[in-house]
């Protein structure tokens, strides 16, 4: 039975619903680009800096001995979240970008020969396309690209085609940023696994919305950011296979991951340490531990059953505006869409909702490919979260009347 949540009273513990824009309260429909945050991961980051503020791994007195057992806490805590057979197979870095960059910089060094193949998707984000290209350019290595299909889902036949002798790689996102499908992640694990071939997830998208098992999934890497799980900026996740952690070279060099250093040699640490050079976002891991937390403590099935009912909702009121076009209609969606309305340019329409006080997003959402395979240079995405409401969205769709009257739709 899904627990039992008062979503209303959930709201209070966040600060934004104090703010207001152009004198209207704000409604923020920005969710996937990055979410708001509890006041519990505000003060977990708060009581760092001003209890046990200092370096971890570095010092051997009273401030040190706290705030590295802190931060090695909250590796065990994303370990535990998304289902990692121990914590030393999470790496702490900047986002789910520098996560995947780390990933093709190692494999770069060891993995990937000229003529060598990737395959990728039409709905990656740029983040999952542009160290890939890098790659292939330096290597010689031949990027095969996926179809997506009318409906917005993925063309898994044409994915498993793909393959063959010379694929080395398949990387693929878990939810679309642009489109919210959910894709059959596990059973594009399995076609890579049939031809020996190691899997990078792009999870930046699903952990906020749907429970994640990287042990469940076997799959070899996936990726998330600590900004869309309620948790703070410039803090994201690397789950590796052990044996990948091993392998892989260091992605950078610095203090904290060595052994030992001289001018005629030096020795690395062992992973994860080996991946976290100079002085990491202590604070960041801290603030994502306890946004995870606070996640754990509403239900993750939970948050899915109030963001379906949500979008559910919101479909439904998008579906009644003359001229509007929801892209991508697949069965298994995370909590957002985009859409295009017929006369009016998506950068238009995000700047008229503004002096609304609604905040959405516009442009090719750092999936060009994806909106061009749609006939578009841009998309209008609006993304929600358990916080929002379904006042929300009936204002929302009241403001499409200050649109028509504008454009004289």
């Amino acid at each position: 039975m899904t627990k039992l949540v008062d979503w209303q009273k959930v709201r209070e513990d966040f600060l934004f619903s104090h703010i207001k824009v152009y004198g209207k309260p704000l409604i923020y429909f920005d969710n996937a680009a990055t979410a708001q945050k509890p006041r519990v991961v505000l003060e977990a980051m708060t009581r760092y800096y001003e209890d046990y503020c200092s370096n971890v791994n570095r010092g051997l007195h009273y401030l040190s001995g706290i705030a590295t057992k802190k931060y090695e806490e909250a590796r065990k805590i994303v370990a535990n979240f998304i289902g990692a057979a121990s914590e030393g197979e999470i790496v702490f870095t900047r986002s789910t970008t520098e996560s995947i960059n780390l990933v093709a910089h190692g494999l770069s060094k060891i993995h990937f020969s000229p003529g060598d193949e990737i395959v990728l998707t039409e709905m990656e984000h740029h983040a999952n396309i542009v160290p890939w290209y890098l790659l292939a350019k330096d290597k010689g290595v031949l990027l095969r690209i996926a179809r997506v299909q009318d409906d917005g889902t993925l063309d898994v036949a044409h994915f498993q085609s793909l393959f063959n002798a010379r694929t080395k790689l398949a990387a693929f996102v878990h939810a679309s940023n642009a489109l919210g499908t959910i894709n059959p992640v596990k059973e594009l694990i399995d076609i890579a696994k049939i031809h020996s071939v190691p899997t990078l997830v792009d999870g930046a998208q699903a952990v906020p919305h749907i429970p994640v098992d990287v042990s469940s999934l076997d799959v070899d890497f996936y990726a998330f950011s600590g900004h869309k799980v309620y948790g703070p900026t410039g803090i994201g996740v690397l789950y590796a296979k052990r044996p990948w952690l091993d392998t892989l070279p260091p992605y950078q060099g610095g203090g904290d991951m060595i052994s030992s250093v001289s001018f005629e040699n030096i020795t690395f640490a062992d992973a994860p340490q080996k991946f976290e050079a100079g002085t990491p976002n202590v604070a960041g891991a801290l603030g994502l531990a306890s946004a995870l937390q606070y996640v754990s403590g509403l239900g993750l099935l939970a948050i899915k059953e109030r963001e379906c009912e949500l979008h559910a909702y919101l479909l439904r009121r998008l579906n009644e505006i003359p001229g509007l076009s929801v892209v991508g209609q697949a069965n298994e969606q995370v909590s957002l869409s985009s859409f295009v309305l017929k006369g009016v340019h998506p950068h238009d329409l995000s700047s008229i909702l503004d002096r609304e006080g609604i905040a959405i997003r516009a442009g090719h959402l750092c999936t060009e490919p994806l909106v061009k395979r749609f006939g578009q240079s841009a998309f209008s995405r609006v993304s929600l979260a358990f916080y929002n409401t379904h006042e929300e969205i009936d204002r929302f769709i009241a403001a499409f009347s200050t649109v028509k009257e504008l454009f004289r739709l």
